[in-house]
């Protein structure tokens, strides 16, 4: 199995066997080039982390990445859906709002974000607990087929008794 995964690991990110003088990697796959220069754009992670949690307005999703401009909220936008990793949809007014969502492709994101932010909290000094909780394993979804705990019995009215 491990072999098999370190195989896999050789294709995707490019064969050190095949690289350079001692075995360097010079040139990774062109799926690992694509990716980082979509996904590696200052701005572009952070707003694929802040849409994990749910649709966003123009307006929050300003707020959720500070220090970005409207400007530059308004390219990355652009660049994700022109992507298929995010969905704009313009709820008529007045006002008229316009929402951002994941695609099905973008909440394809969520293992590869999680695991870039566990190595984060393990490696990078001042990331531990700053993550958000999206990005943290999730809770453990009830199973359907468990019984429900009982509900509670009302309490019996209070006033007079007919014992005597």
């Amino acid at each position: 199995m491990l072999e098999a995964q370190g195989n896999r690991d050789k294709t995707l990110l490019g064969d050190a066997a095949e690289g350079g003088a001692d075995g360097l990697c010079t040139e990774p796959d062109s799926a690992v080039m694509h990716v980082f220069a979509l996904l590696g754009k200052r701005w572009t992670g952070v707003l694929l982390a802040a849409l994990m949690s749910g649709p966003g307005h123009f307006t929050q999703l300003k707020r959720a990445v500070p220090g970005i401009s409207e400007r530059m909220l308004s390219d990355r936008l652009s660049e994700l859906v022109a992507q298929g990793l995010v969905s704009r949809t313009v709820q008529e007014g007045p006002p008229l709002r316009v929402s951002y969502r994941l695609t099905r492709a973008g909440e394809e994101l969520r293992p590869a974000l999680v695991e870039l932010t566990r190595w984060a909290e393990a490696h990078l000094e001042g990331a531990a607990g700053n993550c958000p909780s999206e990005f943290h394993d999730p809770p453990p979804v009830p199973d359907a087929a468990a019984p429900s705990p009982p509900a509670a019995r009302p309490a019996p009215p209070a006033g007079p008794t007919l014992s005597g």
